[in-house]
């Protein structure tokens, strides 16, 4: 199988035309056409559905795209891994942080420490929902990402770093008894919580299990602005890991409150591929990211926290 098939055929399905790839590549479209006719000679299955509007995958040509990102990410790791051996340190590394937490405040110093060290890396940091950031890890389209969750995950392992307490946050106008509101109470108001795949509302879902109350949701939200609008009107209250509950607070002046009876943690994992190996400057930039993640406990960033792991 030829690579630059291959490279052809990732291309014209990200952009879903013959005509524009052709564009793209720098190649004639019948030559672009020969060349998608000759890998699927090879293997013997039509791969793409023309249609008017452009191109699209059959599901042979789905199978095809997912191993030939693979395939074509690790031939570019190869190089770079050899070009890195004789000199300094070069490449992409991609970085997925989930918002609010612990580890989002690290991007920009990450950023600054990697320029510092290995100028010739270029970062990519995305911010994104763990279940994004966890299923772009799978599929080898991101090196790493700092997220909640330590469950084993089939194509993901994960590298304990911390474990944040559970807070309730509401409007600043809300008066709320105590420094800290036990479990119970906090599920009979009304409440703003991402979807039942999400770490944290599986966490709080099963605390509220074990004590046999259910959890008063009015609304499944899992855009931060959306979150942020409706806590600051007052439309409900949320449930957030501490650093999260901090930043909130720190846009809106919401109050905070330690949710207890039972006290609840997330833990905050260093997720990667459990299958695809690092390049070099991508483990150049988890031993930085580790190192900051310990100046960060050691800082007493959070205020009531449980390292795991250095």
């Amino acid at each position: 199988m030829n690579l630059t098939r291959l490279k052809y055929f990732v291309k014209i399905v990200d952009i879903g035309s013959l005509t524009q790839a052709a564009e793209v590549l720098f190649i004639a479209q019948p030559a672009l056409s020969q060349q998608l006719a000759t890998l699927e000679g090879e293997l013997k299955q039509q791969l793409l559905i023309r249609t008017k509007r452009g191109v699209t995958p059959t599901e042979a040509g789905k199978i095809l795209y997912a191993h030939a990102q693979v395939i074509l990410r690790q031939c570019e790791q190869a190089m770079g891994d050899v070009l890195a051996s004789s000199k300094a340190l070069t490449g992409n590394v991609s970085v997925g942080l989930a918002p609010g937490t612990a580890a989002s405040t690290l991007s920009w110093p990450l950023l600054k420490r990697v320029r510092e060290k290995h100028p010739g890396i270029i970062l990519y940091l995305n911010e994104n929902f763990g279940t994004t950031l966890s299923e772009l890890i799978m599929s080898g389209r991101m090196d790493m990402g700092v997220l909640y969750g330590d469950k084993v995950i089939h194509g993901l392992s994960f590298v304990p770093l911390v474990k944040e307490p559970l807070y309730l946050v509401s409007s600043p106008n809300r008066d709320l008894p105590h420094s800290d509101v036990p479990l119970k109470e906090v599920a009979q108001w009304n409440l703003l919580m991402p979807r039942k795949y999400n770490v944290v509302r599986k966490l709080v879902d099963q605390a509220c299990l074990s004590i046999g109350v259910t959890p008063n949701i009015i609304a499944e939200i899992e855009s931060t602005t959306t979150l942020t609008a409706a806590i600051e009107n007052d439309l409900g209250v949320t449930i957030l890991p501490e650093s999260a509950a901090i930043a909130l607070s720190d846009q809106t002046e919401a109050k905070l409150c330690r949710i207890i009876s039972p006290i609840v943690e997330a833990p905050l994992a260093l997720c990667l591929s459990d299958h695809l190996p690092l390049s070099i400057p991508a483990q150049a930039v988890k031993d930085i990211l580790l190192e900051l993640v310990g100046e960060l406990l050691a800082g007493d960033v959070l205020t009531d926290k449980t390292a795991l792991a250095s």
